[in-house]
């Protein structure tokens, strides 16, 4: 049982995440019916070795994860025409150190296909972003080529947790914790999680704040990875996290809302620089 199952039961959890709890039991169901789960793991085991995807955060911040995502279950559509393959080259020439791609089709409108391609396109590093709540999925991100796989510390209970992020590192892959709230950081710590992401989202309300990187940050050790997540737009906001302590931004919607998604990034990755 899920972290969200069991919450909804008590009416405490969102209803996004009992939702995808839901759903993702049942796809999973179908996706191991059409490929088992020991030929998706000699699949993930036959493949070479990951990118560096922690190693592509190391460096002065900030670090930027670029996302490719068509549609917001907050914001509705985005950017649904978009190429995956041409997306992550403009991403990769303007300097991004590193992908996100979603590949939940349900709630986000994404695709398998969209990781292969992006991945393929360009020489970064690429998570596979999806609501993973089985060993399956994570053999499945590492046979479908991803470099790093995102675990939800509110969608996990914590033994579960703890058991796909060693998973996740015995196959080579970053495993990047993602919490939404103080409570949830002992259950990452716990687990083993050095890389971080703090989702400045609210699942319940979907409303953003970047307070909530201020408040987690000092919870979590000085030489953790910490990846600020939702609501970073300007140079304002990449200058509000980086003092807070992240060294890495994850952008999704301003970039493929962008115009010009270079020049956006420009403006981003240049922001610390600037307020010096």
């Amino acid at each position: 049982m899920t972290v969200a199952d069991r919450d909804s039961q008590h009416g405490t959890a969102s209803d996004f995440l009992a939702r995808i709890a839901a759903h993702k039991r049942e796809e999973l169901a179908a996706r191991e019916a059409a490929r088992p789960l020991a030929a998706v793991r000699a699949a993930a085991e036959a493949m070479p070795p990951p990118r560096g995807f922690r190693e592509a955060l190391r460096g002065p911040a900030p670090r930027l994860i670029a996302e490719i995502k068509r549609v917001s279950p907050a914001k509705g559509a985005l950017n649904p025409a978009l190429s995956a393959a041409a997306m992550a080259r403009a991403y990769a020439a303007a300097g991004a150190h590193a992908l996100s791609v979603l590949t939940d089709e349900a709630f986000f409108h994404g695709s398998d296909a969209d990781l292969v391609e992006a991945r393929q396109a360009v020489a970064l590093p690429a998570l596979r972003k999806d609501f993973v709540i089985a060993p399956y999925q994570v053999y499945e991100a590492r046979a479908l080529g991803a470099d790093a796989v995102l675990l939800i510390a509110a969608l996990l209970e914590p033994a579960l947790l703890a058991e796909l992020h060693a998973l996740a590192e015995a196959l080579g892959l970053a495993a990047l914790v993602e919490v939404h709230a103080p409570q949830e950081v002992d259950a990452a710590l716990r687990a083993g999680a050095t890389l971080v992401g703090i989702n400045n989202r609210n699942l319940a309300t979907f409303q953003v704040d970047l307070a909530t990187t201020e408040e987690v940050r000092p919870l979590l050790p000085a030489e953790a990875t910490v990846v600020s997540e939702s609501g970073i737009a300007t140079p304002g906001d990449v200058r509000r996290v980086v003092a807070a302590g992240a060294t890495v931004i994850l952008v999704g919607e301003a970039l493929v809302t962008a115009p010009d998604p270079a020049a956006r990034i420009g403006e981003l990755l240049g922001a610390v620089a600037w307020s010096s």
